[in-house]
């Protein structure tokens, strides 16, 4: 990849907070930004205790506390407006979100639109600029995966075009980042091997983009590094706290990595399929990773090479060709011991799939994200990789 840029600009939450137990901080941060909090949290995460820990964290600094917790799937626009106007009604003046990345993104919409005005969807390909800093925002992760509480967008779907917006603007950065591997243990193996995959989609993307500079490249690389080493360990074993941790911190890394050096096809591709055929964003990733990779292979053989050195645990002298090869075998591999399917497996009609198919082409490049590729698709090469994911083989 031939770098022609000298000089780049990184964006970051302006505080990160990580390590066992770094939620209790929690209520010492908040008090610095506001006196009442809107939580935006989900079901899960409050029949899990944590909306309640929050809330009880809160109140030992003084602050109040509301919650929003119907955040019951990936976000889209009407939770955004619903949490709005919760936060205007109750008079928030700080907003905390709880959980994975759903909960992050939409809680970054609504402190975004809560100052500027609009609806979320202008704010998408920078028709719409967040000029007036949003309500302040302390983001809580309980996945190891998405990265979302260290980036700069934002995934919303439209509810009237079914188009998931991919969103990005410096204003969507989180102040706060507490990134607590303690959160996490309570994800299962499912959740677990999604949001895993997701974070090792956005390192490997991130690494190979077109837009990566050395800034994100030595996250990118610290992150796969973590990752292949812990995911199918925490995987296999939930309580293995090391792992989580080395998890949590990768998926950090893997989020700033991304923010700055943006994802390409495998996002690209992904956000429409989970707009349509409501797959989760981290599972949809897994069932594209591999073929994309295949696909982006001739373009990229030295940097997927790089990579290939952290799955080549024997230090074989391995040629950058078989490195890259053993990068995709690894990824396959790792996708089928955590029993990740394709979409026919994933319980997709063949017909409506392939009918939607054009329309998922259109969708993905007008994204932006597969123009980051290193091998750049047309959209009938789109077309063609659609078909190939819908039934692909993870033991070929």
């Amino acid at each position: 990849m031939i770098q022609t840029k000298t000089i780049f600009t990184v964006f970051s939450p302006g505080t990160i907070i990580y390590g066992r137990n770094s939620f209790e901080e929690v209520g010492e941060y908040a008090k610095k930004l506001g006196k009442k909090a809107l939580i935006i949290s989900d079901p899960i995460m409050e029949s899990l205790g944590f909306v309640r820990q929050t809330i009880s964290l809160l109140k030992e600094q003084g602050l109040e506390a509301v919650s929003y917790l119907d955040v019951k799937s990936e976000p889209v626009d009407t939770y955004v407006t619903e949490g709005l106007q919760k936060l205007q009604t109750e008079k928030c003046d700080v907003i905390i979100s709880v959980g994975g990345g759903s909960c992050i993104d939409t809680a970054k919409a609504i402190a975004v639109v809560a100052t500027n005005g609009g609806y979320i969807g202008e704010y998408m390909n920078m028709k719409k600029i967040a000029e007036i800093p949003p309500i302040p925002h302390i983001a809580i992760p309980t996945t190891a995966g998405t990265g979302s509480e260290a980036t700069d967008a934002t995934v919303i779907t439209n509810t009237t075009n079914d188009v998931k917006m991919m969103i990005k603007q410096p204003a969507f950065l989180p102040n706060i980042a507490i990134v607590d591997p303690v959160l996490t243990l309570t994800s299962p193996p499912s959740i677990t091997a999604a949001t895993g995959i997701d974070a090792l989609s956005h390192a490997i993307e991130s690494y190979l983009s077109r837009l990566a500079h050395p800034y994100s490249n030595v996250l990118a690389l610290s992150a796969i590094d973590l990752i292949v080493n812990n995911l199918l360990k925490v995987y296999e074993n939930g309580d293995d706290l090391d792992a989580r941790e080395a998890m949590s911190i990768g998926s950090l890394q893997a989020g700033v990595s991304f923010s700055n050096a943006s994802v390409a096809l495998v996002h690209g591709m992904s956000r429409p399929i989970g707009a349509l055929f409501h797959v989760p964003h981290g599972i949809s990733n897994a069932m594209l990773l591999p073929a994309v990779l295949e696909y982006s292979k001739e373009a990229c053989v030295d940097r997927l090479a790089d990579i290939g050195e952290f799955f080549d645990k024997d230090r074989k002298q391995l040629s950058p060709e078989e490195l890259a090869d053993l990068v995709i075998v690894s990824v396959k591999q790792m996708c089928k011991k955590m029993e990740i399917g394709n979409l026919k497996e994933w319980g997709i009609e063949k017909e409506a799939f392939y009918a939607a198919i054009p329309k998922m082409a259109v969708d993905a490049l007008a994204s932006g994200s597969p123009a980051n590729n290193p091998k750049v698709p047309t959209q009938e090469e789109l077309i063609e990789l659609y078909k190939i994911v819908y039934e692909y083989d993870f033991t070929s």
